[in-house]
């Protein structure tokens, strides 16, 4: 596969009253064409705003955004407009993602007016062909979001931001808003656009079980760091970082003995902000394995295997048969 986006130590600040607060610490990864990225961790990990430097909805103050041959975090509003076709993002929140004055069609008719220049009757007809390929009736094209369900917004949510072609769609927990039945639907739509279409996404999400039928890879997320990278499917078998291990341990079907990941080490009676500590691992206080060094040397994302990178001085290898981590059977 050929490289479509590539992150290279990106960080996000926020400015309040009393200090900065660092939301993305020099981030690294990249996006290859015609690949479901997701990006997973506990919410107020970074990953919202990682997204929305991507396309252009948060300030970017270090790093670069390099998108095909073009460094999005380099680029003023202006420069950047042209490329926003490019990169679209489906919502957490279906509801608020939409204009209540406005009728369904006209989400799907503004991507197309400011970017296809088709005329009115033409974009009308697209639209109609984008509702039918989001599974939505054309009948419901004249209808409020208000008078929509949740699924079906978020449908058309989707069918806004495929409107202009784009060649990456950031989805920022699309599914999170929906109940469990509607979830696996609107996963199981984007995964079938994404094979008709060949539209890279990042898909961002607190819930492994969730992503782990769409992903091509998987990038853990916590306190404004990327502490793994791994292929999907050596997901349950080649987890190295704990806090990954730890996630894995949350989800129903996971082997009891795995459950000891969740048990606190005597230091976090009184838990301390990770995004406080200034020193080593931010993960120190949760981790079941920490040891001097995580203590006073923060880890680097190093290469372990192909496809396989983790932030840790001491990680799960697999040769370790009795720490890999395997559903249970059933």
């Amino acid at each position: 596969m050929s490289r479509l986006l590539d992150v290279r130590e990106l960080t996000v600040r926020y400015a309040t009253p009393a200090a900065t607060f660092t939301a993305v610490d020099r981030v690294s990864f990249h996006i290859d064409r015609g690949e479901v990225l997701a990006l997973i961790g506990e919410s107020g990990c970074g990953k919202t705003s990682l997204g929305k430097a991507l396309v252009g909805l948060q300030q970017v103050q270090e790093g670069d955004i390099h998108f095909r041959d073009t460094n999005l975090a380099a680029l003023s509003p202006r420069q950047l407009r042209p490329l926003r076709r490019a990169i679209q993002m489906v919502f957490q929140d279906p509801l608020s993602a939409l204009d209540p004055r406005q009728r369904a069609v006209n989400a799907v008719d503004l991507p197309l007016s400011l970017h296809s220049g088709l005329s009115r009757q033409a974009r009308r007809e697209k639209a109609a062909r984008l509702f039918n390929d989001v599974g939505l009736d054309s009948a419901l094209m004249d209808r409020f979001p208000h008078q929509l369900s949740g699924g079906q917004r978020q449908r058309l949510n989707i069918a806004r931001a495929l409107a202009p072609e784009p060649a990456l769609i950031v989805c920022d927990e699309p599914v999170s808003a929906l109940d469990v039945s509607l979830q696996k639907q609107i996963v199981d739509l984007l995964q079938a656009l994404q094979q008709q279409t060949g539209v890279s996404i990042l898909f961002i999400s607190h819930d492994i079980s969730v992503v782990e039928r769409i992903a091509t890879r998987i990038a853990v997320m916590y306190a404004g760091h990327i502490v793994e990278v791994l292929p999907r499917e050596n997901m349950w078998s080649h987890a190295a970082h704990p806090y990954t291990r730890l996630l894995l341990s949350t989800i129903p079907g996971v082997s009891p003995d795995r459950r000891r990941l969740r048990q606190a080490p005597p230091d976090e009676e009184s838990p301390v902000n990770p995004y406080e500590i200034s020193q080593g691992c931010r993960f120190q206080q949760r981790c079941p394995n920490v040891q001097a060094d995580c203590r006073t040397q923060t880890p680097v994302l190093s290469r372990q295997r192909d496809g396989h990178s983790v932030a840790c001085h001491h990680p799960h290898l697999p040769a370790e048969p009795s720490l890999i981590i395997r559903r249970a059977i059933s």
